[in-house]
């Protein structure tokens, strides 16, 4: 049987609290840059990065892409048809498996994502800190 966790005390709540304050200050920060900058929302920001974080040359199946984005199926084979409108991603069918569909990073898609990981990563280093400070004010369980 488990030990439970135990209580938490105001500063867990303070660190909690400030961890998802400097989160949310990212995470707006990067919804409005994606749509000022390149008319994409964050979901698809996040799909092409994943295509670029690990799957630079060959591509990815639809179903592994929708893990990574811990998104449904469906969901993602909309979102990379979007994608693919806008010439970010091309789509193929494996020729051995037909069902299995392939998401890849175009050339125009690729430049998309460095520019946008570069202005990101600058922001994250910027606030970089401030997540991890809160996160180390966590008390060790017990």
């Amino acid at each position: 049987m488990h030990d439970r966790p135990a209580p938490l005390q105001p500063a867990d709540y303070n660190a909690l609290g400030t961890f998802r304050y400097e989160l949310r200050k990212l995470l707006r920060f990067s919804k409005e840059l994606l749509a000022k900058e390149a008319n994409l929302t964050t979901e698809q920001y996040e799909a092409l990065l994943a295509l670029k974080a690990f799957a630079p040359d060959a591509g990815m199946l639809v179903g592994q892409l929708s893990e990574r984005l811990q998104v449904r199926h469906h969901t993602t084979v909309a979102l990379t048809n979007k994608l693919a409108g806008s010439g970010f991603v091309i789509k193929r069918r494996s020729e051995s498996d037909r069902r299995q569909v392939y998401v890849q990073l175009t050339p125009t898609g690729d430049k998309l994502i460095q520019e946008l990981a570069l202005m990101h990563s600058h922001v994250l280093r910027e606030q970089r800190s401030k997540l991890i400070v809160a996160l180390n004010q966590l008390r060790k369980e017990n």
